[in-house]
């Protein structure tokens, strides 16, 4: 445990110098939500349309990964639904806390992939951010306003399509997949171009993880904060070391980082747009990037252990 979790310090160094460059006042208040957006919208986008474009995918792995993680995925947030509706839980924080459960922090898993296990690392835990990507953009939006359909107003499905149709996850990992398996050469300036954008990615992208940390959000009901937590950290995880996929140790792990992380930073705002318990989704996402600190080397070194590494 002490061997990973030296290993990826860096990456949670970047998380807490972003919190206290904010709190400095460096380089503004309008600084973060602009990189938040510029990542979100650009840099994250370019990166997953270079790596699954230019990486040697091999078809085996998509079948295991898809249903390791996407089956992992649908598992914990049944379990979460059901656990949340028998405790008579509102839907604002019921959405907030499926959230926490089910949604992971692409970026701090691929920073954790590549730091492991470098380049070929990142290629499968591209791969690994294109299945979970896919699953969350088309089932976590249209549960979250279903759950808030009373107070949202409006059609469902029209706000779901509109949102997958302009999502920069959903259009990057497509188009990148596509551009693997119909050209057989990298496409000049384009692939360049992306390589340089993808590589200022997942540094930014970290400091602005830990400039929107938000400690007093924290004042939040222990119930749902626990539900989601326990979903993230234990069900999760649990879950994709024991669906059978016939992968390798080095595979699995790959996936299990994308178990172990704490739920996207974005979850907030999507509560906000659609319906959901904002203060307690800050809640969550601060707490569980803090707990994350302790709980991934932990998580990582026992999946080790179980695949026999």
């Amino acid at each position: 445990m002490t061997g990973i979790a030296l290993t990826i310090a860096p990456i949670f160094a970047i998380v807490v110098s972003g919190n206290l460059l904010r709190r400095a006042g460096m380089p503004g208040d309008g600084f973060w939500p602009l990189a938040e957006k510029l990542g979100y919208w650009v840099l994250i986008p370019s990166l997953l349309f270079n790596q699954l474009s230019t990486t040697d995918i091999r078809p085996e792995l998509m079948a295991p990964f898809a249903l390791t993680l996407v089956g992992a995925f649908y598992i914990v947030g049944a379990v979460v639904l059901l656990v949340t509706g028998l405790m008579r839980m509102p839907s604002p924080p019921r959405g907030s806390t499926l959230q926490g459960a089910v949604r992971h922090n692409s970026f701090l898993a691929l920073a954790v992939a590549e730091t492991l296990y470098g380049a070929e690392g990142l290629s499968l835990a591209a791969l690994a951010a294109a299945m979970l990507a896919l699953a969350t953009n088309l089932s976590i939006v249209p549960a979250l306003l279903t759950l808030n359909a009373a107070s949202l107003g409006g059609s469902v499905l029209r706000r779901v399509l509109k949102d997958i149709a302009r999502n920069p996850f959903v259009i990057s990992i497509t188009l990148g997949l596509s551009a693997n398996f119909l050209l057989p050469h990298d496409i000049p300036v384009l692939h360049d171009a992306t390589g340089m954008l993808g590589a200022v990615a997942l540094p930014l992208m970290l400091l602005c993880v830990g400039a929107g940390l938000r400690l007093r959000g924290l004042r939040a009901q222990l119930a749902p904060l626990a539900v989601a937590t326990a979903g993230r950290y234990l069900l999760f995880p649990l879950c994709v070391l024991l669906l059978p996929n016939g992968l390798a140790a080095e595979e699995m792990i790959i996936l299990l980082i994308f178990a172990a992380v704490p739920t996207a930073p974005s979850a907030t705002a999507l509560a906000g747009q659609t319906g959901g318990d904002v203060a307690l989704m800050n809640a969550i996402v601060t707490f569980q990037t803090a707990l994350a600190f302790l709980t991934l080397p932990l998580t990582l070194a026992m999946g080790a252990a179980w695949l026999g590494l």
